[in-house]
């Protein structure tokens, strides 16, 4: 069990009811009782942040290319609902001003922004602009799968809390994080599964754990077991849901 009222993270939003990473989703996921919204976060070609998982828009709406070969302009002319269900068509790719405007007017939940690849400081400062201009900064944690990105968000915001995303085990994980600053490590589940010494070592270090993509009865038993802070899911209201049958404490 974990330590503490355990964290529901909605990842891309309430993506297994709405398209992923559009505010139709931000908002079901706040309507489920999630405790944070997991975002991603890109730029246009234009140099203004916007919230889409991959690189490229071609997935996940009827335009194609490179996020970063469209500006604003061109990204918000596409249709990122339809290919979800015909009930969401005119979704848009939101920027994240936008997103972080509807979690402005939604005070239970927070923001849990990552950062693809590898970003410079120059580069992360452009959204830590637009953070400090929603007034949201103590309502954020940014994370990152590459440390260098992660070491860019720790100079450029240091009082922004920080995670490391982790797929795969490092020998020197606990060296990384110390030199990150980090406030919290988040292991996909296979890895905690493969390494149960990994949350009872960050907690011992002051650090929260949130465990990746947990969609699954079984797979959100076995990260409870292993004493996660919180859980990142597609399925918010499920989890919620099973949560709340099994008495288990939720942070909102």
């Amino acid at each position: 069990m974990p330590a503490q009222d355990l964290v529901v993270v909605a990842h891309r939003g309430a993506s297994a009811d709405a398209p992923q990473n559009t505010l139709a989703a931000f908002a079901a996921a706040d309507d489920a009782g999630a405790r944070m919204i997991e975002i991603d976060v890109h730029l246009s070609a234009d140099g203004v942040p916007v919230v889409i998982h991959d690189g490229t828009v071609d997935a996940t709406t009827d335009g194609a290319g490179e996020v970063g070969g469209h500006t604003v302009a061109e990204l918000q002319a596409f249709d990122a609902g339809s290919w979800f269900g015909p009930e969401f068509a005119g979704q848009r790719i939101p920027t994240l001003a936008e997103v972080l405007d509807l979690v402005a007017a939604r005070p239970g939940l927070d923001v849990l922004c990552e950062y693809k690849g590898a970003w410079t400081a120059e580069d992360v400062a452009v959204t830590m602009r637009v953070v400090a201009g929603s007034g949201l900064t103590g309502r954020l944690m940014v994370q990152g799968f590459d440390p260098t990105t992660v070491a860019a968000l720790r100079d450029v915001a240091p009082q922004v809390p920080r995670s490391l995303l982790l797929e795969h085990p490092r020998a020197d994980l606990a060296e990384l994080l110390d030199e990150l600053g980090a406030a919290a490590v988040s292991p996909g589940a296979a890895l905690l599964a493969e390494d149960p010494a990994l949350v009872p070592a960050a907690h011992a270090a002051g650090r929260q754990v949130f465990g990746w993509t947990a969609n699954d009865e079984a797979t959100w038993e076995a990260l409870l077991d292993a004493g996660v802070d919180g859980i990142i899911t597609d399925r918010p209201a499920a989890l919620r849901g099973w949560l709340d049958a099994a008495a288990v404490p939720t942070s909102r």
